[in-house]
């Protein structure tokens, strides 16, 4: 399906690294710790919907980073009729950045998936997230070896779906956009901001979201494999 490929550009959260499960389990240990007394599938049933609406307002430039990691927390608890101070909320959030990457639970078939890839293809990754944060998700879940070039949105100074994160890339791996695939779980940032500038893209479809005609999607990751003529 997809000739004279040599770069392959992946998203992070939501599409290699299990970010629902690390997330839950982080804060499976804050609320231990803390002796919140509230039930964690409530609080995570509420918090997932909320986290992916503040990040969409977060890679529109809505809100600011630290409006994401205090709005989604109050947001959650009230919602949950659970009331907690500025203080705890601003303790937890901090909690949450530390604890996050010490969970690295990778989506089935990642690593089978990339061992695959690497002596075929220059592997790379586009992130929305945060630099410390992504770096030690990277290493601690052994991912850091698969990949050339790693390029979050805060060092690019640019989110996407913005066109210039993915020019960055492009040119910080050498590629072109005529040898890349980009491979993302979000359709808005992943999908369609790649197809934007004219790249070829491969759709990690993990929820309910609609598919429109014609495009590429894998609801596996070792699904790729095919696609690729591996």
């Amino acid at each position: 399906m997809f000739k004279n490929v040599k770069h392959l550009f992946f998203d992070l959260d939501h599409t290699l690294w299990d970010f629902d499960l690390n997330s839950k389990l982080a804060y499976q240990q804050i609320f231990k710790e803390h002796d919140v007394d509230l039930s964690l599938d409530k609080f995570i049933d509420v918090y997932e919907p909320l986290n992916l609406e503040f990040w969409r307002k977060f890679r529109e430039n809505l809100i600011t980073k630290e409006e994401l990691r205090y709005q989604r927390l109050k947001t959650a608890f009230d919602a949950c009729n659970y009331a907690v101070t500025d203080q705890e909320i601003n303790l937890f959030a901090d909690l949450y950045i530390e604890y996050l990457p010490n969970n690295n639970h990778l989506f089935p078939g990642c690593i089978e998936l990339l061992d695959s890839l690497k002596d075929h293809f220059e592997l790379h990754l586009i992130t929305n997230g945060f630099n410390g944060v992504q770096q030690h998700k990277i290493e601690k879940s052994g991912l850091q070896d698969y990949f050339k070039i790693v390029l979050t949105a805060e060092a690019a100074g640019v989110k996407k779906p913005a066109p210039g994160i993915f020019h960055q890339a492009l040119e910080m791996a050498g590629a072109t956009i005529d040898n890349s695939i980009m491979i993302g779980d979000s359709y808005a940032a992943d999908i369609l901001g790649a197809q934007a500038i004219g790249l070829k893209t491969i759709w990690f479809h993990t929820t309910d979201e609609e598919i429109p005609e014609g495009e590429v999607v894998v609801h596996h990751l070792l699904e790729i494999q095919s696609l690729l003529g591996l």
